[in-house]
């Protein structure tokens, strides 16, 4: 296979020297290139970027900051972090960057730890009506270290409802609030919470892990010009960055937030990881990465609108960014599992998900959540959302129709085969393969 990835001589080392895990690999690009990832935080990375995240920046120890480091060798480091946090800066029109958080988690604990202290509440969106883990889920450590007071979305609209947000504010008076999500298909009322903040006296914190690329591309508004404190987001996701996290805050938060992710949260940052954060955060400032994040919502809107004329029933009854959600057992009477297992037969890669007020188990849930990121860094469009969306409703109406499901699956390759994956296969003149005029040549 020609690959833009890895060079070929680091290939072949590694088929010589492990051939289970090379074969691994090989099947992975296979299962990328042939199919259609439309999980809603799963995106396909800048080729830049795996160019980094296998470079010799990952051989650095760099504990501290630019300028303030322990060990010695930083020159190099220090460039390309500042350069991380500049551009971020700008992109995101922030008072200061954070860029060493090593994944989303981390990143939010490390607010809570800089800015609050043990015992302190917090308010979030519950983890079932589309909140996030790190919000303060039952399940997860920050619940045992803060209180975590919960807001949800109405039944049946799916929607937020202010009100109700500030009668919870109001009562519990919480330290922090936290407007953030990992499965609601609507925009945020930034004002709105702005507001109820500024009359509780909480601070007010926007994480935007899914949205970042969209906000970076100007597709999406942007919780810092609301006056936010702190805004948090992976870089992973929409940014089509490495696997990581930033904070972004005012100036004034700034020392108490470093020092809460170094030396408090963890000692070296991963250095390829920031190198690759930095030309991202170059990247998206192109007109090119704009029209995409503009794409990524005119995508999902053609998919929303195809399902609701096939009769899906939609979380919300819509979509005002990247991600869907539907109710499987209400349309089509089947669980988000077997829909999951269904879909990836055919080759379309989704997760089961909960639904607000969800009557079953999180592995067995009522519904499946999907987005546009992925699919539109190949190139895709609305034809393209239209057809997935058709393949998607004929396989919801008949998960167990194996005949079906295998006709589907060729369907569904011969497109993915007309939009290559950006950084595996070498096909367009622009020599990365991606073919969504993105600027990565």
């Amino acid at each position: 296979m020609t690959n833009f990835t890895y060079s070929a001589a680091a290939l072949d080392r590694l088929q010589n020297s492990d051939i289970d895990v090379f074969n691994a690999l090989m099947n992975e690009e296979k299962r990328q290139s042939e199919g259609i990832e439309l999980i809603p935080s799963e995106n396909y990375c800048f080729p830049e970027v795996y160019a980094l995240l296998g470079s010799v920046f990952n051989n650095k120890y760099s504990e501290g900051y630019p300028g303030r480091r322990y060990y010695g060798g930083q020159e190099n480091t220090d460039t390309i972090e500042t350069l991380a946090r500049e551009r971020a800066k700008a992109v995101f029109r922030a008072e200061h960057a954070n860029v060493q958080c090593l994944s989303g988690c981390p990143m939010n604990e490390a607010v809570y730890f800089g800015l609050l202290q043990p015992g302190d509440t917090i308010m979030g969106m519950d983890l079932t009506h589309g909140g996030h883990l790190s919000h303060g889920a039952p399940v997860s450590n920050m619940s045992k270290i803060f209180k975590f007071v919960r807001y949800k979305t109405e039944i049946p609209s799916g929607l937020i409802d202010l009100d109700k947000v500030r009668t919870l504010a109001m009562e519990h008076k919480p330290k922090l609030i936290i407007c953030g999500h990992s499965s609601y298909p609507r925009e945020y009322d930034y004002a709105g919470f702005r507001k109820i903040a500024d009359e509780a006296g909480a601070l007010l914190m926007a994480d935007i892990s899914h949205l970042g690329g969209l906000v970076a591309g100007g597709a999406l508004k942007n919780p810092l010009d609301f006056g936010y404190d702190v805004m948090t987001t992976t870089t992973h996701k929409s940014l089509r960055g490495p696997r990581g996290g930033m904070i972004l805050c005012k100036k004034e938060f700034a020392t108490p937030i470093d020092k809460s992710v170094f030396p408090g949260m963890q000692g070296g940052p991963h250095m390829h990881q920031v190198a690759a954060m930095a030309t991202t955060m170059k990247l998206v400032q192109s007109d090119a990465y704009k029209a995409y994040a503009r794409q990524v919502l005119v995508n999902a809107q053609a998919f929303a609108k195809e399902l609701l004329a096939g009769g899906a029933h939609l979380v919300t009854g819509g979509t005002e960014n990247h991600l869907l959600v539907i109710n499987t057992a209400t349309g089509f009477g089947i669980t988000g599992n077997i829909a999951e297992k269904a879909l990836d037969k055919v080759g379309i890669t989704l997760n089961k998900n909960l639904i607000p007020d969800d009557p079953n188990p999180p592995m067995k849930p009522s519904g499946i959540r999907f987005g546009t990121p992925a699919a539109t860094s190949r190139g895709m469009g609305e034809a393209e959302m239209k057809q997935l969306a058709n393949i998607m409703l004929q396989v919801l109406r008949a998960p167990g129709d194996e005949a079906l499901l295998t006709k589907l699956r060729e369907e569904t390759r011969t497109m993915c085969k007309r939009f290559p994956v950006p950084g595996i296969n070498i096909s367009d003149e622009c020599g990365c393969g991606c073919g969504c005029g993105c600027g990565c040549s």
